[in-house]
């Protein structure tokens, strides 16, 4: 996951030498790489957890990883950005019954989204916008080696976006609600 990362960087920064001669309105195509805080998916684990707890189990040393987002936008007009996005996500706990260890709760989830974008203040060097997206998640849960898929519908309201930047280079936090989080940061590249 972490080469992942890096070779989206990296492709990013490429592109950003490539356009830097040109203006922010000539970009039609944006790709972001983001990292979130308290997705829907994690919400859901909660309640379970909860569930878990109330049947007899104790869960201990929870790991988070994500959920950790690509997405990309094409501009069919200034102000309005169509496309889609990636969301990455996975928690690790340990299960313990009569105070042993007894295992591992594992959950992953992959999350597809169309999305649309609402850029309501777009300046050289910064930006406000809205952002709306609807889509699936794949869900796994393993615990003690059984394994049970399911998939869910999932979505991304971020009510507020902030981005600052070179025209081209940005970093950006939303605020909302959904499967990328309540708050996420990130790096977006515009072409």
């Amino acid at each position: 996951m972490k080469k992942l990362l890096f070779l989206v960087v990296a492709a990013m920064l490429t592109t950003f030498g490539v356009k830097a001669q040109e203006g922010y309105d000539d970009t039609k195509h944006e790709i972001a790489v983001s990292y979130g805080y308290l997705a829907n998916s994690q919400w859901i684990d909660v309640f379970e957890d909860m569930a878990t707890i109330m049947a007899g189990a104790k869960l201990d040393d929870e790991k988070l990883v994500g959920p950790l987002s690509v997405e990309y936008f094409y501009h069919a007009k200034n102000w309005l950005g169509v496309g889609g996005i990636f969301a990455y996500g996975k928690s690790t706990q340990d299960i313990y019954i009569s105070s042993s260890k007894s295992g591992e709760l594992k959950h992953t989830y992959y999350t597809v989204m169309p999305a649309v974008k609402f850029d309501w203040l777009r300046k050289r060097y910064f930006g406000m916008y809205s952002k709306l997206a609807f889509g699936a998640t794949v869900r796994t849960e393993d615990a003690d080696g059984e394994s049970d898929t399911s998939i869910h519908p999932n979505w991304q309201v971020s009510f507020l976006g902030l981005e600052a930047g070179s025209p081209t280079l940005r970093a950006f936090l939303e605020l909302g609600t959904g499967e990328q989080g309540l708050a996420l940061v990130g790096v977006r590249c515009k072409f």
